[in-house]
Protein backbone atom coordinates (compact mmCIF):
# COMPACT_ATOMS: atom_id res chain seq x y z
CA UNK A 1 0.00 0.00 0.00
CA UNK A 2 1.06 3.06 -0.82
CA UNK A 3 1.31 6.17 1.40
CA UNK A 4 0.60 10.30 1.78
CA UNK A 5 1.36 12.51 3.95
CA UNK A 6 -1.32 15.30 4.29
CA UNK A 7 -0.25 18.96 5.67
CA UNK A 8 -3.44 19.76 7.68
CA UNK A 9 -6.14 17.93 9.40
CA UNK A 10 -8.19 21.03 9.90
CA UNK A 11 -11.93 20.60 8.97
CA UNK A 12 -11.14 22.39 5.35
CA UNK A 13 -8.25 18.81 4.97
CA UNK A 14 -11.11 16.40 5.93
CA UNK A 15 -12.41 15.84 2.35
CA UNK A 16 -8.33 15.16 0.85
CA UNK A 17 -8.04 13.09 4.03
CA UNK A 18 -11.30 10.65 3.23
CA UNK A 19 -10.24 11.21 -0.74
CA UNK A 20 -7.05 9.45 0.02
CA UNK A 21 -8.08 7.02 2.08
CA UNK A 22 -10.72 6.34 -1.11
CA UNK A 23 -7.81 5.76 -3.55
CA UNK A 24 -6.51 3.07 -1.36
CA UNK A 25 -3.59 5.46 -0.24
CA UNK A 26 -2.44 4.65 3.60
CA UNK A 27 -2.88 8.46 5.13
CA UNK A 28 -0.48 10.03 7.71
CA UNK A 29 -1.93 13.31 8.83
CA UNK A 30 0.41 15.93 9.92
CA UNK A 31 -0.84 19.14 12.22
CA UNK A 32 0.38 20.72 15.29
CA UNK A 33 -3.09 20.53 16.87
CA UNK A 34 -3.53 16.97 18.64
CA UNK A 35 -7.32 17.28 18.72
CA UNK A 36 -7.42 18.06 14.92
CA UNK A 37 -10.78 16.97 13.51
CA UNK A 38 -9.49 14.92 10.67
CA UNK A 39 -7.24 13.24 12.66
CA UNK A 40 -10.16 10.21 13.10
CA UNK A 41 -10.30 9.88 9.23
CA UNK A 42 -6.17 9.77 9.05
CA UNK A 43 -4.78 5.96 9.68
CA UNK A 44 -1.62 7.68 11.49
CA UNK A 45 -1.49 10.95 13.43
CA UNK A 46 2.04 12.58 13.29
CA UNK A 47 2.09 16.20 15.82
CA UNK A 48 4.40 17.97 13.51
CA UNK A 49 3.96 22.19 12.68
CA UNK A 50 2.79 22.30 8.83
CA UNK A 51 5.14 25.00 8.74
CA UNK A 52 7.83 23.30 10.64
CA UNK A 53 9.74 22.32 7.26
CA UNK A 54 12.67 20.43 8.87
CA UNK A 55 10.26 18.31 10.91
CA UNK A 56 8.10 17.69 7.95
CA UNK A 57 11.41 16.59 6.18
CA UNK A 58 13.05 14.45 9.23
CA UNK A 59 9.84 12.57 9.45
CA UNK A 60 9.28 11.65 5.60
CA UNK A 61 12.72 10.48 6.33
CA UNK A 62 11.29 7.91 8.68
CA UNK A 63 8.21 7.46 7.78
CA UNK A 64 8.99 7.10 3.81
CA UNK A 65 6.15 8.29 2.13
CA UNK A 66 5.28 7.88 -1.64
CA UNK A 67 3.87 11.67 -1.75
CA UNK A 68 3.39 14.56 0.15
CA UNK A 69 0.61 17.01 -0.61
CA UNK A 70 -1.86 19.92 1.22
CA UNK A 71 -5.28 20.72 0.34
CA UNK A 72 -6.51 24.03 1.36
CA UNK A 73 -3.87 25.97 3.77
CA UNK A 74 -1.32 28.59 2.10
CA UNK A 75 1.95 28.12 4.35
CA UNK A 76 1.98 24.16 3.77
CA UNK A 77 2.64 24.68 0.64
CA UNK A 78 5.58 26.14 1.10
CA UNK A 79 6.58 23.22 3.21
CA UNK A 80 5.82 20.39 0.44
CA UNK A 81 7.39 22.25 -2.21
CA UNK A 82 10.47 22.42 0.07
CA UNK A 83 10.67 18.80 1.43
CA UNK A 84 10.02 17.25 -1.76
CA UNK A 85 12.90 19.23 -3.44
CA UNK A 86 15.19 18.12 -0.74
CA UNK A 87 14.42 14.92 -1.32
CA UNK A 88 14.34 14.84 -5.29
CA UNK A 89 11.40 14.79 -6.24
CA UNK A 90 9.25 16.14 -8.85
CA UNK A 91 7.08 19.46 -7.62
CA UNK A 92 3.99 20.67 -8.61
CA UNK A 93 5.28 24.27 -7.92
CA UNK A 94 9.01 25.53 -7.02
CA UNK A 95 10.19 26.11 -3.79
CA UNK A 96 10.85 29.91 -4.94
CA UNK A 97 7.60 29.92 -6.63
CA UNK A 98 5.69 28.67 -3.52
CA UNK A 99 7.43 31.46 -1.55
CA UNK A 100 5.57 33.74 -4.40
CA UNK A 101 2.26 32.12 -3.93
CA UNK A 102 2.46 32.76 -0.22
CA UNK A 103 3.81 35.66 0.85
CA UNK A 104 2.42 38.75 -0.69
CA UNK A 105 4.84 41.66 -1.10
CA UNK A 106 6.61 38.68 -3.11
CA UNK A 107 3.93 38.45 -5.10
CA UNK A 108 3.01 41.90 -5.99
CA UNK A 109 6.81 41.91 -7.15
CA UNK A 110 6.71 39.09 -9.15
CA UNK A 111 2.90 39.97 -11.22
CA UNK A 112 4.49 43.61 -11.69
CA UNK A 113 7.72 42.43 -13.27
CA UNK A 114 5.42 39.82 -15.33
CA UNK A 115 2.95 42.46 -16.40
CA UNK A 116 -0.09 41.24 -14.75
CA UNK A 117 -2.78 44.12 -13.56
CA UNK A 118 -2.57 44.76 -9.66
CA UNK A 119 -3.17 47.63 -7.72
CA UNK A 120 -0.46 49.94 -7.26
CA UNK A 121 1.23 49.06 -3.86
CA UNK A 122 4.10 49.44 -1.07
CA UNK A 123 5.78 47.09 1.42
CA UNK A 124 6.98 48.29 5.02
CA UNK A 125 9.08 46.50 7.28
CA UNK A 126 8.92 49.41 10.17
CA UNK A 127 6.94 52.29 10.73
CA UNK A 128 8.85 54.75 8.82
CA UNK A 129 8.26 52.60 5.85
CA UNK A 130 5.10 52.38 6.38
CA UNK A 131 4.26 56.23 7.20
CA UNK A 132 6.30 56.88 3.45
CA UNK A 133 3.59 54.29 2.06
CA UNK A 134 0.67 55.85 3.70
CA UNK A 135 1.29 59.51 2.06
CA UNK A 136 1.46 57.56 -0.99
CA UNK A 137 -1.80 55.79 -1.17
CA UNK A 138 -4.25 58.42 -1.29
CA UNK A 139 -6.89 58.64 1.92
CA UNK A 140 -8.31 55.40 1.22
CA UNK A 141 -6.03 52.03 1.23
CA UNK A 142 -5.47 48.64 2.75
CA UNK A 143 -3.32 47.38 5.11
CA UNK A 144 -2.56 43.64 5.86
CA UNK A 145 0.13 41.51 6.77
CA UNK A 146 2.32 40.32 4.07
CA UNK A 147 2.01 36.24 4.86
CA UNK A 148 -1.06 35.83 6.15
CA UNK A 149 -4.84 34.38 5.40
CA UNK A 150 -8.20 34.45 6.23
CA UNK A 151 -8.57 38.04 6.31
CA UNK A 152 -6.25 37.80 9.44
CA UNK A 153 -4.20 41.38 9.72
CA UNK A 154 -6.62 43.34 7.23
CA UNK A 155 -7.86 46.66 7.41
CA UNK A 156 -9.04 48.89 5.18
CA UNK A 157 -7.86 52.65 6.29
CA UNK A 158 -9.51 55.63 5.69
CA UNK A 159 -7.90 59.08 6.60
CA UNK A 160 -10.92 61.31 6.66
CA UNK A 161 -12.53 58.74 9.37
CA UNK A 162 -9.70 58.44 11.15
CA UNK A 163 -8.92 62.03 11.71
CA UNK A 164 -12.61 62.63 13.09
CA UNK A 165 -12.14 59.09 15.41
CA UNK A 166 -8.66 61.13 16.46
CA UNK A 167 -10.75 64.84 16.94
CA UNK A 168 -8.32 66.33 13.96
CA UNK A 169 -5.33 65.68 12.12
CA UNK A 170 -2.72 65.89 15.05
CA UNK A 171 -4.11 62.51 16.15
CA UNK A 172 -3.72 60.75 12.96
CA UNK A 173 -0.52 59.18 13.10
CA UNK A 174 -1.21 57.12 16.57
CA UNK A 175 -4.60 55.97 15.05
CA UNK A 176 -2.57 54.75 11.68
CA UNK A 177 0.42 53.39 13.61
CA UNK A 178 -2.50 51.63 15.39
CA UNK A 179 -3.88 50.05 12.79
CA UNK A 180 0.18 49.18 11.42
CA UNK A 181 1.05 47.48 14.81
CA UNK A 182 -2.52 45.67 14.71
CA UNK A 183 -1.54 43.97 10.58
CA UNK A 184 2.00 43.64 11.48
CA UNK A 185 1.28 40.70 15.00
CA UNK A 186 -0.01 38.66 11.95
CA UNK A 187 2.91 38.91 9.85
CA UNK A 188 4.99 35.92 10.01
CA UNK A 189 8.04 37.75 8.31
CA UNK A 190 7.20 41.27 9.75
CA UNK A 191 6.39 42.93 6.18
CA UNK A 192 3.37 44.80 5.99
CA UNK A 193 1.97 45.50 2.67
CA UNK A 194 -0.40 48.62 1.99
CA UNK A 195 -1.90 48.80 -1.49
CA UNK A 196 -4.94 50.77 -3.49
CA UNK A 197 -8.14 50.18 -2.25
CA UNK A 198 -9.77 48.87 -5.54
CA UNK A 199 -13.60 49.27 -5.62
CA UNK A 200 -15.81 46.53 -7.29
CA UNK A 201 -17.51 43.00 -7.44
CA UNK A 202 -14.60 40.72 -5.95
CA UNK A 203 -14.59 37.27 -7.38
CA UNK A 204 -12.54 33.78 -7.15
CA UNK A 205 -11.18 31.46 -9.94
CA UNK A 206 -11.23 27.97 -9.55
CA UNK A 207 -8.29 26.23 -11.79
CA UNK A 208 -6.47 23.17 -12.21
CA UNK A 209 -3.07 23.18 -14.26
CA UNK A 210 -2.19 20.12 -16.08
CA UNK A 211 1.39 19.89 -17.22
CA UNK A 212 1.53 23.86 -17.39
CA UNK A 213 -2.25 24.26 -19.54
CA UNK A 214 -4.69 25.76 -16.98
CA UNK A 215 -8.50 24.58 -17.24
CA UNK A 216 -10.97 27.23 -15.59
CA UNK A 217 -13.48 25.29 -13.50
CA UNK A 218 -15.63 28.21 -12.18
CA UNK A 219 -15.46 31.40 -11.64
CA UNK A 220 -17.29 32.41 -8.06
CA UNK A 221 -18.57 35.57 -6.39
CA UNK A 222 -17.74 36.77 -3.12
CA UNK A 223 -19.60 38.30 -0.35
CA UNK A 224 -17.24 40.34 1.30
CA UNK A 225 -17.49 42.71 4.08
CA UNK A 226 -15.70 46.54 4.03
CA UNK A 227 -15.39 48.92 6.49
CA UNK A 228 -13.33 48.25 8.46
CA UNK A 229 -11.94 44.61 7.75
CA UNK A 230 -12.17 42.21 4.63
CA UNK A 231 -14.07 39.00 5.81
CA UNK A 232 -15.90 36.47 3.45
CA UNK A 233 -19.40 36.23 4.44
CA UNK A 234 -20.78 34.28 1.76
CA UNK A 235 -20.04 32.79 -1.98
CA UNK A 236 -22.67 31.97 -4.42
CA UNK A 237 -21.23 30.06 -8.10
CA UNK A 238 -21.09 30.77 -10.90
CA UNK A 239 -20.41 33.89 -11.04
CA UNK A 240 -23.32 36.32 -12.61
CA UNK A 241 -21.33 38.93 -14.04
CA UNK A 242 -21.61 39.92 -17.51
CA UNK A 243 -19.82 37.28 -20.13
CA UNK A 244 -17.41 40.58 -21.23
CA UNK A 245 -16.22 40.77 -17.65
CA UNK A 246 -15.78 37.03 -16.68
CA UNK A 247 -13.38 36.64 -19.73
CA UNK A 248 -11.49 39.35 -18.02
CA UNK A 249 -11.52 38.16 -15.26
CA UNK A 250 -10.21 34.88 -16.89
CA UNK A 251 -7.63 36.19 -18.81
CA UNK A 252 -6.02 37.96 -15.55
CA UNK A 253 -6.31 34.80 -13.75
CA UNK A 254 -4.35 32.74 -16.04
CA UNK A 255 -1.74 35.74 -16.26
CA UNK A 256 -1.26 35.07 -12.89
CA UNK A 257 -1.25 31.41 -12.81
CA UNK A 258 1.75 31.62 -15.43
CA UNK A 259 3.80 34.13 -13.80
CA UNK A 260 3.56 32.16 -10.13
CA UNK A 261 4.82 29.48 -12.20
CA UNK A 262 2.66 26.31 -11.27
CA UNK A 263 3.27 23.42 -13.59
CA UNK A 264 0.47 20.80 -12.20
CA UNK A 265 -2.54 20.89 -9.67
CA UNK A 266 -4.88 23.27 -8.01
CA UNK A 267 -5.08 27.27 -7.94
CA UNK A 268 -7.43 29.94 -6.27
CA UNK A 269 -7.21 33.32 -7.62
CA UNK A 270 -9.03 36.41 -6.05
CA UNK A 271 -9.80 39.46 -8.40
CA UNK A 272 -11.35 42.83 -7.71
CA UNK A 273 -13.75 44.20 -10.59
CA UNK A 274 -12.58 47.21 -11.11
CA UNK A 275 -13.52 50.49 -13.11
CA UNK A 276 -10.20 49.89 -15.13
CA UNK A 277 -10.91 46.23 -15.28
CA UNK A 278 -10.10 43.01 -13.88
CA UNK A 279 -7.12 43.40 -11.24
CA UNK A 280 -5.33 40.39 -9.07
CA UNK A 281 -5.94 40.52 -5.15
CA UNK A 282 -3.58 37.36 -4.55
CA UNK A 283 -3.40 33.96 -6.03
CA UNK A 284 -3.06 30.66 -4.03
CA UNK A 285 -1.37 27.52 -5.35
CA UNK A 286 -4.00 24.89 -3.57
CA UNK A 287 -7.75 24.33 -3.55
CA UNK A 288 -10.04 27.25 -2.71
CA UNK A 289 -10.83 26.98 1.20
CA UNK A 290 -14.55 28.48 2.96
CA UNK A 291 -15.99 24.94 1.05
CA UNK A 292 -15.84 26.16 -1.69
CA UNK A 293 -13.80 23.52 -3.72
CA UNK A 294 -14.73 20.97 -1.43
CA UNK A 295 -18.77 21.70 -1.73
CA UNK A 296 -19.76 24.24 -4.34
CA UNK A 297 -17.85 23.39 -7.35
CA UNK A 298 -18.71 19.44 -7.44
CA UNK A 299 -23.05 21.10 -6.50
CA UNK A 300 -22.19 23.46 -9.01
CA UNK A 301 -19.85 21.79 -11.88
CA UNK A 302 -19.84 18.22 -11.13
CA UNK A 303 -16.11 18.56 -10.89
CA UNK A 304 -14.74 17.04 -7.76
CA UNK A 305 -11.15 19.04 -7.63
CA UNK A 306 -9.90 17.33 -4.89
CA UNK A 307 -9.61 14.00 -7.04
CA UNK A 308 -8.20 15.80 -9.06
CA UNK A 309 -5.69 17.01 -7.03
CA UNK A 310 -4.95 13.24 -6.01
CA UNK A 311 -5.10 12.31 -9.10
CA UNK A 312 -2.64 14.40 -10.56
CA UNK A 313 -0.14 13.20 -7.96
CA UNK A 314 -0.45 9.46 -8.16
CA UNK A 315 -0.35 10.27 -11.90
CA UNK A 316 -3.57 8.93 -13.00
CA UNK A 317 -6.19 10.97 -15.45
CA UNK A 318 -7.30 14.00 -13.93
CA UNK A 319 -10.94 14.71 -14.88
CA UNK A 320 -11.29 18.52 -14.73
CA UNK A 321 -14.46 18.39 -17.56
CA UNK A 322 -17.49 20.06 -15.51
CA UNK A 323 -20.72 18.03 -16.21
CA UNK A 324 -23.09 20.17 -14.78
CA UNK A 325 -24.36 23.69 -14.72
CA UNK A 326 -26.27 24.39 -11.76
CA UNK A 327 -25.77 26.58 -9.24
CA UNK A 328 -24.55 26.50 -5.44
CA UNK A 329 -23.98 28.95 -2.39
CA UNK A 330 -22.43 28.88 0.72
CA UNK A 331 -23.57 31.67 3.95
CA UNK A 332 -21.84 32.28 6.84
CA UNK A 333 -23.32 32.86 10.02
CA UNK A 334 -21.99 35.88 12.13
CA UNK A 335 -22.76 38.32 14.64
CA UNK A 336 -25.16 41.47 13.49
CA UNK A 337 -28.65 42.08 15.55
CA UNK A 338 -27.04 39.63 18.04
CA UNK A 339 -24.62 42.02 18.68
CA UNK A 340 -26.27 44.82 18.99
CA UNK A 341 -28.71 43.55 21.39
CA UNK A 342 -25.87 42.37 23.79
CA UNK A 343 -24.18 45.69 23.10
CA UNK A 344 -21.61 45.19 20.68
CA UNK A 345 -19.72 43.21 23.13
CA UNK A 346 -15.75 42.19 23.14
CA UNK A 347 -16.74 38.79 24.86
CA UNK A 348 -20.79 37.53 23.84
CA UNK A 349 -21.90 34.61 25.28
CA UNK A 350 -23.65 32.11 23.07
CA UNK A 351 -26.43 30.51 25.31
CA UNK A 352 -28.52 28.80 22.81
CA UNK A 353 -28.66 28.01 18.96
CA UNK A 354 -32.53 28.35 17.37
CA UNK A 355 -33.87 27.30 14.23
CA UNK A 356 -30.72 25.15 12.80
CA UNK A 357 -32.84 21.87 12.41
CA UNK A 358 -35.79 24.16 10.41
CA UNK A 359 -33.09 25.37 8.18
CA UNK A 360 -31.53 22.03 7.50
CA UNK A 361 -34.75 20.77 5.94
CA UNK A 362 -35.55 23.76 3.77
CA UNK A 363 -35.74 22.76 -0.39
CA UNK A 364 -31.60 22.82 -1.87
CA UNK A 365 -30.27 23.14 1.38
CA UNK A 366 -27.23 20.64 1.52
CA UNK A 367 -25.44 21.26 5.01
CA UNK A 368 -25.96 23.23 7.71
CA UNK A 369 -23.09 23.34 10.23
CA UNK A 370 -22.87 25.23 13.76
CA UNK A 371 -19.79 26.27 14.71
CA UNK A 372 -20.21 27.31 18.32
CA UNK A 373 -22.45 25.38 21.38
CA UNK A 374 -24.22 27.10 24.06
CA UNK A 375 -21.45 28.63 26.68
CA UNK A 376 -18.67 29.39 23.93
CA UNK A 377 -17.76 32.82 23.30
CA UNK A 378 -18.76 34.67 20.43
CA UNK A 379 -16.99 38.05 18.97
CA UNK A 380 -17.70 40.34 15.96
CA UNK A 381 -16.60 39.69 12.87
CA UNK A 382 -12.84 40.74 11.88
CA UNK A 383 -11.94 37.80 10.50
CA UNK A 384 -12.89 34.52 9.00
CA UNK A 385 -12.20 32.58 12.70
CA UNK A 386 -15.09 35.14 13.95
CA UNK A 387 -17.94 33.51 12.16
CA UNK A 388 -20.20 30.66 13.90
CA UNK A 389 -21.41 28.86 11.18
CA UNK A 390 -22.57 28.14 8.07
CA UNK A 391 -25.29 26.86 5.24
CA UNK A 392 -24.85 25.37 1.57
CA UNK A 393 -27.46 25.27 -0.64
CA UNK A 394 -27.88 24.14 -4.01
CA UNK A 395 -30.34 25.16 -6.80
CA UNK A 396 -30.31 25.46 -10.75
CA UNK A 397 -29.42 28.37 -10.94
CA UNK A 398 -27.19 30.78 -8.97
CA UNK A 399 -29.86 32.80 -7.94
CA UNK A 400 -31.70 30.01 -7.09
CA UNK A 401 -28.99 28.62 -5.05
CA UNK A 402 -27.81 32.13 -3.25
CA UNK A 403 -31.72 32.67 -2.48
CA UNK A 404 -32.65 29.38 -0.85
CA UNK A 405 -28.86 29.33 1.55
CA UNK A 406 -30.28 32.84 2.25
CA UNK A 407 -33.62 32.02 3.23
CA UNK A 408 -32.16 29.10 5.13
CA UNK A 409 -29.75 31.00 6.87
CA UNK A 410 -32.13 33.99 7.68
CA UNK A 411 -33.89 30.51 10.15
CA UNK A 412 -30.90 30.34 12.68
CA UNK A 413 -30.78 32.53 15.53
CA UNK A 414 -27.97 32.44 17.99
CA UNK A 415 -29.18 33.91 21.89
CA UNK A 416 -26.90 35.41 23.60
CA UNK A 417 -26.38 35.92 27.62
CA UNK A 418 -27.50 38.95 28.42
Amino acid sequence: MKKIFILGASALQVPAIKKAKEKGLYVYALDYDPEAVGIADADEFLCISTIDKEAVLEAAKKYEPDYIITSTSDMPVRTVAWVNEQLGRKNDISYENAICATDKAAMRRRMKEKGVPIPEFYVASDEIEFMYAMHQLGDRFVCKPADNAASRGVVLIDKKELIEKAGGEEGLDDELLKIYTYSKKYSRSGEVLLEEFMEGPEVSVESFTIEGKTHIITITDKMVTEIPFFVETGHTEPSRLPQDVREDIMRVAEAAINAVGIVNGPSHTEIKVTKNGAKLVEIAARLGGDFITSKLVPLSTGVDLIDCCLSSTLGEEVKWQTSKNAGSAIRFLFAKGEAESAGDSKDMIISSVEGAADAERMPGVTEVVIYKKPGDKATNLTNSGDRWGHVIAEGESAEDAAKKAEDAASRIRFILEQ
